[in-house]
């Protein structure tokens, strides 16, 4: 298997900025990249994290990775709609060389966290059974 270099996008996105506006965002620059002719692998919300200097005043900030595959031309176009963007307060792209990231499913997720309920439920349950039938004893 070859190595095939892509790239990796991280900007970070303005704190105070409601949920539903950071989902356009990632839509806007996911569509932006498909539309320059090249493809996403992988987009994640990093989420809220402390900056380790300020940037334009805020001290926090909203993460955004997005990894896509293409030519090269499509950073150009990309890199220009993020500096003209007010809400993205700083952005960097590298070019990476190794394998291609997985894409995350969530569909995965969503049934592990299913499965780690059921686990406690029924650890639960073990314990309390576990104390009746020693109170009963007793």
């Amino acid at each position: 298997m070859t190595n095939q270099p892509y790239y990796e996008t991280m900007y970070i996105l303005r704190p105070d900025i409601p949920e539903e506006e950071v989902d356009s965002h990632l839509t806007k620059y996911s569509e932006l990249v498909t539309k320059s002719g090249a493809e996403v692998l992988d987009s994640q919300m990093r989420g809220k994290r402390r900056l380790a200097y300020p940037i334009s005043k805020h001290k926090e900030g909203i993460y955004v990775q997005l990894s896509h595959n293409g030519d090269g031309q499509h950073v150009e176009v990309l890199e220009k709609a993020m500096r003209l963007s007010e809400d993205v307060i700083r952005y960097l792209t590298v070019k990476q060389d190794g394998p291609l990231p997985t894409p995350r499913n969530t569909n995965n997720n969503e049934s592990t966290k299913e499965e780690e309920v059921k686990d406690a439920k029924e650890t639960k349950e073990k314990k309390e059974s576990k104390e009746s039938k020693e109170s009963k004893e007793s």
